[in-house]
């Protein structure tokens, strides 16, 4: 509804400024300041100003005079407010609304786009557990592709898997060399990747402190692993497998508490198996941007405006982790219509120079696209792990639900003890809560803005968290349980939604309603843009309205029957709204809180 809506009122103004001989190649539509009642309001008025020799209020009179709303199913009227044109939306929207939403519990899906997307996130090396730091890539990447596979799309989530550099070669060879008995530490956790990455963490050691002779044998053995996979040699890619295969399965448990899951891992190695890499270092050799320098293979791409040169190629005719990436672009190129890569921001330059080189093999980049992220802190500073210290992604998830744990035990006032709330429902609710503040607080933020995570933020029940709006989605099963309990009719999932939308005569009513018709806007603008941290606004904005109708609209105790059923039906499409819109970000919509 607010997307034909948003149309309506984009051909109405544009007749309107063609009627007035004025430009409307910028309409300047947009939502209104929450001081004006309107759905939408142009600020058009502000750049034909200076144009039309008048002041901007004066403009938008004459432009709203201009308006003919008779054509249209929902612009209803319009007005103004000072420079601003309004527009409204009439009673046949609220109600269209109210039944889209009501009785359907796929809401703010869109329909099926006919294209594929591949969204490769995450991708740590498997050299241990998953760090807190890199957090925020498994937590964006995964809302990527919900609200990607919200507006229509058809989406694979792809973990690009490094089993090929030099790190799983210094693992392989230590795994393979030291026996547990000559390890430091024991597992800080009873899973595979917390056990095995005492090796890796031994063998750094032991490189960077052993006698120069030993160091010197030890550099040997870690170069034929990588030799050996380089040649395609099935002997040493099994070795490394068994490594990485190990690691990556104690990962994907960490990945699966967010939960982050994936359709496929995709290991760097096919790529040199398959002999795509040496095609790929050969095409490129054969361009007039590549050139020997330094012992290596180098690709110049100042015509990109791109001041480091890109090596593909070592003088030992080995492959780097880029020229592998090549292949394993032009894999995706060949089965999907788009590719999404979340990276964290170091990676930036890479990136640029992994398009420019696409580019200069001839494939449309204009199909590619990358989000960057800044990493995420906590108060005490930035977090390494390579030398072991720092903090993983479990002990965060685990404090998490403690902490979730407890403030659910402090908020059991009488009301909810009443509701008979059980230590299983506690614990349920500690994680939907828990692992639901962390991963909206990381999603919320713009990706490429650094955060620092606060535990007092994250958990406020009281601010705009992921508690506060899971609330919302609480608060309407609740009220829909309530009425189920009192022998009252309630809208059902996937049914006809048949009530009298006319009786709906608050503000609070209505306004919860316009904000429940934007959510598949929301979806299709957040899709567009890569940007899911705006479905996070939109949730918080949506839970301001829901408590202001809240507060204003009983709903099982209302005056007339009809009325009472039609506040049901809001509640209903309230639910649909945020369970989804959560589920786009990857949050838990608990039933009760």
């Amino acid at each position: 509804m607010f997307r034909q809506f948003r149309s309506e009122v984009s051909a109405a103004l544009a007749d309107a400024l063609a009627e007035l001989g004025l430009p409307a190649d910028d309409l300047g539509i947009e939502r209104p300041p929450d001081d004006m009642d309107a759905t939408l309001a142009s600020s058009v008025a502000f750049r034909l100003a200076g144009e039309v020799g008048a002041p901007p209020p004066s403009v938008a009179a004459d432009v709203a005079e201009a308006i003919d709303v008779a054509p249209y199913d929902y612009l209803a009227a319009v007005d103004t407010a000072g420079p601003y044109v309004n527009f409204h939306a009439g009673e046949r929207y609220l109600a269209d609304t109210l039944e889209a939403a009501a009785g359907e519990p796929t809401y703010g899906t869109l329909p099926d786009r006919e294209t594929s997307v591949v969204v490769e996130h995450t991708s740590a090396n498997p050299t241990g557990p998953v760090h807190v730091g890199r957090a925020r890539n498994p937590i964006v990447g995964d809302a990527v592709a919900n609200v990607l596979e919200y507006a229509g799309y058809d989406v694979d989530r792809h973990y690009y898997v490094n089993d090929a550099g030099r790190q799983m070669a210094v693992f392989t060879w230590a795994y393979e060399t030291f026996d547990e008995s000559e390890l430091d530490d024991e597992p800080a956790r009873d899973r595979i990747e917390y056990d095995l990455v005492r090796y890796y963490r031994h063998g750094n050691a032991f490189l960077e402190t052993a006698d120069p002779e030993a160091a010197e044998a030890a550099e040997a053995e870690i170069t034929d692993i990588l030799r050996g996979l380089e040649a395609g040699d099935e002997e040493t890619y099994e070795r490394v497998s068994e490594v990485v295969d190990a690691v990556l399965g104690g990962m994907k448990a960490c990945l699966a508490r967010l939960p982050a899951e994936f359709d496929e891992f995709v290991k760097e190695t096919r790529f040199m198996r398959d002999g795509s890499t040496d095609d790929i270092a050969e095409r490129l050799k054969a361009t007039d941007h590549a050139v020997y320098d330094d012992d290596a293979w180098q690709l110049e791409l100042d015509e990109w405006g791109i001041e480091k040169n890109l090596v593909f190629l070592r003088s030992d005719d080995t492959s780097l982790y880029t020229t592998r990436d090549l292949a394993h672009h032009e894999w995706k190129f060949a089965n999907y219509d788009r590719a999404v890569t979340v990276l964290g921001e170091d990676h930036k330059l890479q990136a640029e120079q992994l398009a420019a080189a696409l580019d200069l093999l001839g494939t449309d980049t204009d199909r590619l696209d990358d989000v960057i992220y800044s990493y995420v802190n906590l108060p005490d500073g930035k977090m390494s792990t390579r030398e072991g210290t720092g903090v993983v992604l479990d002990d965060l998830l685990d404090e998490a639900i403690d902490r979730a744990r407890k403030a659910v035990e402090n908020r059991m006032d009488d009301r909810i003890r009443d509701d008979d709330l059980t230590d299983e429902d506690v614990e349920r609710i500690a994680h939907q809560v828990g692992i639901g503040a962390v991963r909206y607080d990381i999603v919320s933020k713009q990706p490429a803005k650094a955060i620092t995570f606060e535990w007092e933020e994250a958990l406020d029940f009281e601010a705009q968290s992921a508690p506060f709006v899971q609330y919302v989605h609480a608060r309407c099963c609740g009220i829909l349980s309530e009425a189920a309990a009192a022998g009252i009719d309630v809208p059902s999932d996937a049914e006809s939604v048949d009530v009298d939308a006319g009786v709906l005569e608050t503000a609070a009513a209505k306004n919860l309603l316009r904000e429940v018709a934007r959510f598949p806007a929301v979806i299709e603008s957040a899709a567009a843009d890569l940007e899911p941290h705006t479905v996070a606004t939109f949730t918080r904005e949506f839970a301001d309205a829901y408590n202001a109708f809240y507060r204003e609209c009983p709903v099982v105790t209302a005056d007339s029957d009809a009325l009472r059923d039609a506040r049901l039906a809001v509640v209903a499409a309230a639910r649909h709204t945020m369970a989804n819109a959560l589920d786009a970000l990857g949050v838990d919509a608990p039933a009760s809180m």
